[in-house]
């Protein structure tokens, strides 16, 4: 098959601009789609050509694979990249892709399907001699059921939507007692994200690694073994740091880790990038748990140490061309480790947290690089995942690579909406981090949570404060380097302030007041869409109890009552929009 001339990438930020970069080192041009929420955004400026797909909303636009495809073909695209998330483990698209006469930079259709239904593949899986955990092969369509495995194989367990994948449909069933609202999150999100309902059951395997190996296959018949990423460090099963090689991996279980993850992508008759994830138990058992028919969020690490580009492999084998080398070529070298920089508030369980990026400068040097598609100015929507950027550094050990991090992660220069690098600082800190250990407990602990936020006000030196002229006009004070006679000195200079960069203070401000009205008032603590509303007006309810549930950027967040009381003034319900420090209800006092 000849080269490409033309892709379309279907998909935004930082992944798209990240495709975008290989496209043109290969010399193919580049085509960009695009929502209206995403006008102007960085992925639509580094392409050759960019296309408006529809609204903001993914379902009106980077869910829609017939516009997707149409819009393919009036580009004179000749093949889709899907990137991650959205359509891209979608087989119902990739076949669309193929129909219409474009190639499909990914898996087979067939694969994505197996690897997409998570009981067919668990069944394929054990056929082929693959370890898998304890539990169902099958849809489990009741309570009743989920509560007589529980019987049979022991309690804790987790219930998974059968679709699913990146963290989304799963709840974790402690007892019979919370099996019914684990099941029924568990269908609820299984339906929104993935459009399938179907939930199985296994056995919850406390404390384990989670451990997935990366491989890459072409249509020739090579499947190779590209090492294994460690990606224990998780919350709410959305992953925060990645790195690779694993500290609990020797190469004795790192072969076998391999020969598991070779003989799952041939069982599965699989083409391009993937990977196998899986667990791994503290007695140095490892079972697949799921394969992800795409290129993740976290190759990066791996391209750090083999020196390879995933993405170009991945467009080559779409072209028809063998793998550019062997097993016995890959040869990993040193250690990474990336830290996700999502939009999210700390000090308020990591909840989205929307919002413009009124400054932004990224870190630099030898081993750091930054996968990133936004820059000062944009909005981080609640319509998308909260990420704004990735950070991924390099060294010859785990050791000399953790503290390389926690120097980029100082130069990391963001102001607008609150982020999470104070966390990675905290964590990269913490013995258990350091040891190489789970950190099981320590990312979800309150003290973590506390030093994190300590760390964040210590490098807010760096964010300014905003003063406004004679003539009213916004400043905000910048600390600039100038050197007297050859000794350094920082001078306060107080520039004009952009106009989005007060109209995102203004909101930010309006969103506190809000948020800190009358007592026993129940607000949004973030945009969203209310999912799920669990009481009525004049309803008795406790401290603590869940009110209602609102989702924002794919996270189900529960908003508990603040006190003892009856419901007042409930005026929202199921599938409205709601904005960050809106009111829902009063849990008032009882009379």
């Amino acid at each position: 098959m000849a080269s490409f001339s033309k892709v379309l990438v279907a998909n935004r930020g930082e992944i798209a601009v990240r495709v975008f970069r290989t496209l043109r080192e290969l010399g193919i041009g580049t085509i960009a789609v695009y929502s209206e929420a995403d006008r102007g955004r960085l992925h639509t400026r580094v392409a050759d050509e960019a296309y408006l797909i529809g609204p903001g909303p993914a379902d009106q636009s980077y869910l829609r694979g017939d516009v997707i495809v149409e819009t393919a073909l009036r580009a004179g695209a000749e093949a889709v990249h899907p990137g991650y998330g959205f359509l891209a483990e979608n087989a119902a698209f990739a076949r669309a892709v193929e129909e219409a006469g474009l190639v499909w930079i990914g898996p087979p259709p067939a694969a994505i399907e197996l690897m997409g239904s998570k009981t067919r593949a668990r069944t394929a899986m054990e056929a082929a001699g693959v370890p898998i955990v304890p539990g169902s092969t099958e849809p489990v369509t009741a309570v009743g059921e989920v509560v007589a495995l529980g019987e049979a194989i022991g309690y804790p367990l987790i219930i998974k939507a059968a679709a699913g994948g990146g963290g989304k449909g799963m709840e974790i069933v402690a007892d019979a007692d919370t099996a019914v609202r684990a099941f029924e999150s568990a269908q609820r999100q299984g339906l929104k994200y993935f459009a399938d309902a179907a939930v199985y059951v296994e056995k919850f395997i406390e404390n384990p690694r989670h451990v997935e190996a990366q491989v890459l296959a072409d249509a020739h018949g090579n499947v190779l073994f590209l090492g294994e990423r460690d990606c224990t460090i998780q919350r709410r099963h959305q992953k925060l740091i990645e790195e690779t090689p694993s500290p609990a991996v020797d190469d004795a279980l790192r072969a076998r880790i391999g020969e598991i993850a070779v003989s799952a992508a041939r069982a599965a008759g699989y083409r391009s990038a993937g990977t196998i994830e899986g667990l791994l138990t503290a007695e140095g058992d490892y079972f697949f748990m799921e394969m992800n028919t795409r290129i993740q969020v976290e190759h990066t690490v791996t391209e750090m140490v083999t020196g390879l580009d995933l993405v170009r492999e991945q467009i080559l084998v779409a072209q028809g061309e063998p793998l550019s080398l062997r097993q016995e070529d890959v040869s990993p070298r040193g250690h990474a480790i990336e830290c996700r920089i999502n939009a999210e508030d700390v000090s308020r369980g990591f909840l989205p947290a929307p919002g413009l990026i009124t400054a932004y400068e990224e870190p630099a040097g030898p081993g750091v690089r930054v996968d990133s598609g936004v820059r000062a100015g944009d909005e981080i929507s609640g319509l998308y995942d909260p990420m704004i950027a990735k950070l991924i550094v390099h060294d010859t050990t785990r050791e000399t690579a953790r503290r390389r991090m926690l120097r980029a992660l100082e130069e990391f220069h963001i102001e607008g909406p609150p982020t999470i690098v104070g966390f990675h600082l905290a964590l990269l800190s913490e013995p258990c981090f350091v040891a190489g250990g789970t950190c099981h407990g320590i990312v979800e602990s309150q003290e973590l949570a506390q030093r994190a936020g300590e760390i964040t006000k210590q490098l807010s030196h760096r964010t300014t404060t905003v003063a406004r002229r004679p003539d009213g006009v916004p400043t905000r004070e910048r600390l600039v380097a100038v050197e007297v006679d050859g000794r350094a000195y920082e001078v306060r200079l107080h520039v004009t302030e952009a106009p989005w960069a007060e109209l995102a203070r203004r909101r930010r401000e309006r969103a506190a007041a809000t948020a800190a009205g009358g007592s026993g008032a129940v607000t949004s603590p973030m945009q969203g869409t209310v999912l799920k509303v669990d009481v009525a007006e004049g309803d008795e309810v406790t401290a603590g109890q869940v009110l209602l549930v609102v989702e924002a950027m794919k996270m189900e967040n529960e908003i508990a009552a603040p006190r003892d009381g009856v419901v007042r003034d409930l005026g929202i319900a199921a599938g409205e929009a709601v904005a960050n420090g809106q009111l829902l209800c009063v849990v008032a006092e009882r009379e």
